[in-house]
């Protein structure tokens, strides 16, 4: 089996064919927003960060924006700031530049506000998408999807259907020679113990033990304990009692190989399979990372029905809810219900979903797309603003 995608010049292959305007700091979002909503073909990353951090943070901003601009969704870039950032601005355009890809730089200070940087980034975004128009899909193998693994608004049916689901697609990606990107680390949490007995060694083994670890201690650093904000209120009225049911269902989605790294982050895997990245759940940072990390494609599973997608990433909403997928169909792709309403087995609705994500990789709108459900994202920093 293969999917329809865009070829780029550092050997990736895209499922999308966008040119990204993306924000350097937060003081450039409207700007952002304005340049994209007005060129078809664009789409907008805003976020909060930027300026008024500390060094590790405004290094890790650095880093994620660099990984989206070389998301190979995006064909080009142009980047907008406002021009007293904390960011690195022009080393962030010279990395996305290495990949091949032409990349234009606005900064508002210089043109003279936000109406002639505007005009200007209209004129700038025409011109790459333009560019952009002349790559046309073609026929790639599974081993070029990079698949990004998340999970959300929970309940019961999600840790039952839905993620286990998305794990047999997981397999079949990694099977194929395929990468697979497992996030949000507060979700390990009671459960990592058995993550980490699919480590592929004993190195990776103790770095999964060691994130969780570090994301309990950010949350004890505070003078609390996960159990505050973990299980939500949604997840608890869901069905789900402790962090360790949530995160027995959270872990499912990975599927059954075994784990070959892990990475910071947004980081980019520089293995194939499947691979663990730093990051909490919520949905704008953890959507971010996978997007940052080069993920192509991102399985979503959902029991309540999280409405989330990414700008320039097609998120596949899964649910096995057939409540959510009766009252939330305007932002449900896929249906798993099925299981456990015995009319298809679990490796069946498995191979199935394998199916449709590929249709969504060659091209078939997912349900945030054709609503433009994506734009409240933001980059994870761990540290004050100051």
């Amino acid at each position: 089996m293969q999917f329809k995608g865009y070829a780029r010049p550092d050997g990736r292959v895209g499922t999308r064919n966008y040119i990204g305007v993306l924000s350097t700091v937060v003081c450039a979002n409207e700007v952002v927003d304005r340049i994209a909503r007005s060129v078809t073909g664009a789409a907008a990353f805003t976020h909060h960060q930027g300026c008024g951090q500390t060094p590790v943070d405004l290094e890790r901003v650095n880093r994620a924006l660099v990984g989206l601009g070389r998301n190979p969704n995006l064909a080009g870039v142009l980047l907008v700031g406002l021009g007293c950032e904390g960011v690195a601005v022009e080393e962030v355009a010279e990395e996305i530049r290495a990949s091949g890809k032409r990349v234009e730089c606005l900064v508002i200070q210089e043109e003279g506000g936000q109406a002639r940087s505007v005009a200007r980034g209209h004129l700038l975004a025409q011109e790459l998408v333009a560019e952009a128009s002349k790559v046309q899909p073609s026929p790639h193998p599974i081993s070029e999807l990079v698949l990004g693994l998340k999970c959300g608004a929970s309940d019961t049916t999600q840790g039952l259907f839905a993620t286990p689901a998305v794990g047999i697609v997981s397999d079949t990606v990694v099977a194929a020679g395929g990468t697979s990107v497992l996030g949000e680390v507060t979700e390990f949490i009671g459960a990592e113990h058995i993550l980490a007995r699919h480590a592929r060694t004993p190195e990776v083994a103790e770095r999964i033990l060691a994130l969780v670890k570090r994301m309990e201690d950010r949350a004890k650093a505070m003078g609390c304990d996960m159990r505050g904000g973990q299980p939500t209120g949604g997840n608890i009225k869901g069905g789900l009692t402790t962090i360790e049911e949530k995160s027995l269902g959270a872990i499912a989605k990975a599927g059954t190989a075994p784990v070959e790294a892990v990475y910071e982050y947004g980081e980019t895997p520089t293995v194939r399979g499947l691979v663990v990245m730093d990051s909490p759940g919520r949905e704008p940072e953890i959507l971010t990372g996978l997007a940052a990390a080069g993920c192509n494609i991102i399985a979503f599973a959902t029991g309540r029905g999280a409405p989330q997608g990414f700008p320039f990433v097609p998120v596949v909403k899964i649910t096995g809810n057939i409540v959510t997928w009766t009252k939330l169909r305007d932002h449900m792709d896929c249906y798993v219900g099925t299981i456990m309403e015995g009319t298809e087995s679990l490796p069946s609705a498995g191979r199935r979903l394998f199916e449709e994500l590929i249709e969504y990789a060659s091209g078939r709108l997912t349900k945030a797309e054709i609503s433009g459900y994506s734009n409240s994202m933001d980059i994870y920093v761990t540290g004050p603003v100051i």
